[in-house]
C-alpha cells in the first residue's frame, strides 16, 4: 500500500526515505504564495473562481485551501494564530480590490487609509485613529513596515517595553489552538503550527506592527546596533521572552500537542548574500542559550520538530543551529555563498531537515525559462531528498511577478518526480 501523505511527511522529517518528495506551499509565512499566483493556480487547476483570502497581509500571501492543496499535491497544513501580524483577527472576510485590479478577501477589521499619492496605510488592530504601522506603495505588491521608533534614551530603556507583545496565553487562546488542531485531525497531512511568542529578534516583528504605540527599541537599524552595543539588554529581553514562551507552550501542548508535528520557532535572519550579520561568537552569546532553552523544552516534552528560518549564506551557522536544538532549517538559499546543496546534504543532512531550496527564486525561477526551472527542480530534489530530510519549497515565498509558466514548470517537475 502506498504510504499516506502524513506517513511520508513523518518519514522525511525523521530522516527516513519517503516514497516521494514531500511538498509544502503555504504552511508558514515564509513558504507561501502571493495572492496573484494563488488566483492563477486556481484557474490553472479549474477550481471554482472566487476571491482569494489574504491570510498574511504584510506579504499579501494567499490561502492554499483544501482543494488547492489537493490539486498541487501539498503534504503540509499550516496553523496560524487568531490575529495576523497587524493584530487583526483573520475572520469576517470582506472584499477588497488591490492596486493591480485583483478582487481579494481581507479580514473585516483590515481598515486602511491613503495619502495623496494613492499609497495605502494599514493601522494596528485596524484602528485608524492611531499612526499606521505599514504602507503599500501604489506600485507595490505587499506592505513595508512604517517605523515608529521614538528617540532612544538609554537611561530610560526598560526590558518590559520590548515585551509588550510577549504575554501569557489566555484561556481563549488555548481554546483557539485546541480548535485549530482538532480541525485538521484526520486530515492525512503533516501539521505545522506557527504558535508565536518564540521569535527572538525577528526583524519583521521588531517594529511592533500589531502595537498601537510601540515602546522600546523598534527601529530595524537601532535593533541591529543594539545587539552589539546593548548586548546585555537584548539578552535579558530574550531570557524573559523564552520564559513566557515556555509557559505558553506548556498550555498549548496540553490542549493540542499530539495533533501538531512541527512548530515554527523563529524567523530571525542571520545571513546576507555573501556572509552573516554577526559572528558565530555573537550568536553563541546572544541567541544560542535562549533558542536551546525553548528547543530543549519542546524535545523533552513533546513530539514536535522545531523549524528555524534564516535567509542567506548561513553554512557557517549550521552546526550552531544544530547545537541550539533546531531540527529544520529554511529556506536553504541556494544562490548565497557556500550554500551548495550537495555539500550541505553531505555535512548536515542526517541532522537537519532542509525545508526549501527546491528552486532559486532569485535566478531561474524569476528570470529563466520553464525548461531551466524543471531541470533545477529535479536536480535539487535528487540531491536533497536522498534518505529523507527534505521538504520541497522554493527559496522563500513565491512572489507576485514570477512568470506563471515557471510556476507550472515547477509543479510539472514535481509531478514527474
Amino acid at each position: 500500500m502506498e504510504p499516506s501523505s502524513k506517513d511520508n511527511f513523518l518519514a522525511t522529517i525523521n530522516h527516513r526515505q519517503p516514497s516521494r518528495v514531500i511538498v509544502d506551499f503555504g504552511s508558514t509565512g515564509v513558504t507561501g504564495i502571493h495572492v496573484i499566483i494563488v488566483e492563477k493556480l486556481r484557474e490553472y487547476y479549474g477550481l471554482e473562481k472566487r476571491p482569494v483570502r489574504v491570510i498574511e497581509p504584510f506579504q499579501m500571501l494567499g490561502e492554499i485551501d483544501e482543494e488547492l492543496r489537493a490539486a498541487m499535491g501539498v503534504d503540509v497544513i499550516g496553523l496560524f494564530g487568531e490575529n495576523n501580524m497587524f493584530g487583526i483577527p483573520s475572520r469576517d472576510w470582506k472584499h477588497h480590490r488591490t492596486f493591480w485590479g485583483q478582487e481579494v478577501l481581507i479580514p473585516g477589521n483590515f481598515n486602511y487609509t491613503s495619502n495623496d499619492n494613492g499609497d495605502i496605510f494599514i493601522h494596528p488592530e485596524g484602528d485608524v485613529s492611531v499612526p499606521p504601522s505599514a504602507m503599500m506603495p501604489k506600485s507595490g505588491y505587499f506592505f513595508d513596515a512604517v517605523e515608529r521608533q521614538e528617540p532612544v534614551d538609554d537611561s530610560k530603556l526598560m526590558v518590559e517595553d520590548n515585551l509588550e507583545e510577549f504575554t501569557p496565553i489566555t484561556d481563549h487562546d488555548v481554546a483557539y489552538w485546541k480548535g485549530q488542531a482538532e480541525s485538521v485531525a484526520g486530515s492525512g497531512k503533516g501539521i505545522m503550527a506557527s504558535l508565536g511568542g518564540t521569535a527572538l529578534g525577528d526583524i519583521a516583528l521588531v517594529p511592533g506592527l500589531n502595537l498601537k504605540h510601540p515602546k522600546g527599541i523598534r527601529g530595524v537599524a537601532e535593533w541591529y546596533v543594539s545587539t552589539l552595543i546593548r548586548e546585555d539588554f537584548i539578552r535579558e529581553i530574550y531570557d524573559r521572552e523564552t520564559d513566557i514562551a515556555i509557559e505558553n507552550l506548556k498550555k498549548i501542548n496540553e490542549a493540542a500537542g499530539d495533533k501538531i508535528d512541527t512548530v515554527f520557532i523563529c524567523g530571525t535572519d542571520f545571513g546576507t548574500q555573501s556572509s552573516t550579520f554577526c559572528s558565530p561568537e555573537t550568536y553563541e552569546r546572544v541567541w544560542h542559550p535562549y533558542y536551546k532553552k525553548v528547543n530543549d523544552w519542546i524535545h523533552l516534552n513533546t513530539g514536535w520538530k522545531t523549524f528555524k528560518h534564516s535567509c542567506g549564506a548561513v553554512e557557517s551557522f549550521m552546526e550552531l543551529f544544530i547545537r541550539s536544538g533546531f531540527d529544520i532549517i529554511n529556506p536553504v538559499q541556494i544562490n548565497a555563498a557556500n550554500m551548495d546543496t550537495a555539500s550541505l546534504k553531505k555535512k548536515y543532512g542526517d541532522r537537519l531537515v532542509f525545508w526549501g531550496g527546491g528552486v532559486d527564486t532569485q535566478g531561474a525561477f524569476a528570470f529563466g525559462k520553464p525548461a531551466e526551472v524543471k531541470e533545477q527542480v529535479k536536480k535539487q530534489c535528487s540531491i536533497l531528498n536522498e534518505n529523507g530530510g527534505f521538504v520541497f519549497n522554493t527559496v522563500h515565498n513565491i512572489q507576485a511577478n514570477v512568470p506563471f509558466g515557471n510556476v507550472v514548470a515547477m509543479l510539472e517537475a514535481l509531478k514527474e518526480l
